[in-house]
């Protein structure tokens, strides 16, 4: 592998639909900023940083960020921050769509239902959690190693899988995701993400519990 190819083992992913097409629930110059702008920072970022040690570059991210405590002190905070942003856009791009989805696969419904009673007291519960999340974050919903349905936050751009969580589903509270249309009202962004979600996705993260939908 040439010293070029190694500085480049990961790349911005491209969108399933049109910067445009989330609005106006997402307008399109946020679109543009948060994937042209931030989530490609993230990626040049992680890429300069893992150039820094051959034996993690060529390790798969999912497993670099299940062992942060292994890296080299001199990349382990790039590579949490770049590593996790990363990760988490690539993911948040597909749990989002413009097709309208009227109701929730059955299988997912069934999980959602058994863990949290119905859909609208999950939908309570992680909008909660989104609210709720201090300064920049996420909010999550994960399976546990019991195969059981939870929701959690992180900050920054940490992600579940560092705590042995496999994420199906997270929405971005940073406020670069939001501020244009909704400024300080993230509750009002959180009601705009619900009719937003591409809830076919989220059952096939769901279902593949070998998580092979997290390997980049």
């Amino acid at each position: 592998m040439t010293k070029e190819e190694l500085e480049m083992v990961y790349e911005l992913p491209a969108l399933n639909y049109g910067y445009g097409d989330l609005d106006p629930l997402i307008d399109e110059q946020t679109m543009h900023l948060h994937h042209e702008k931030h989530h490609a920072t993230y990626v040049k970022k992680l890429n300069a940083a893992l150039s820094k040690s051959e034996t993690w570059q060529e390790k798969p991210l999912v497993e670099i960020l299940q062992h942060l405590d292994e890296l080299p002190d001199e990349i382990r905070m790039a590579v949490r921050n770049n590593g996790g942003g990363h990760l988490n856009h690539t993911l948040y791009w597909q749990w989002m769509t413009p097709e309208k989805q009227t109701s929730l696969p059955e299988k997912l419904a069934a999980a959602i239902n058994e863990a949290f009673g119905s859909l609208e007291d999950f939908q309570d519960q992680f909008t909660e959690a989104g609210v709720n999340q201090f300064g920049s974050g996420w909010a999550w919903l994960v399976v546990d190693d019991h195969n059981q349905l939870k929701i959690t936050s992180t900050p920054n751009q940490d992600n579940p899988i560092s705590q042995h969580l496999r994420p199906i589903l997270g929405v971005d509270v940073w406020e670069h995701a939001y501020y244009l249309n909704y400024q300080n009202r993230r509750p009002d962004y959180l009601a705009a993400f619900w009719q937003l979600i591409n809830w076919t996705f989220v059952e096939e993260c769901y279902l593949d519990t070998e998580g092979n939908y997290l390997k980049l």
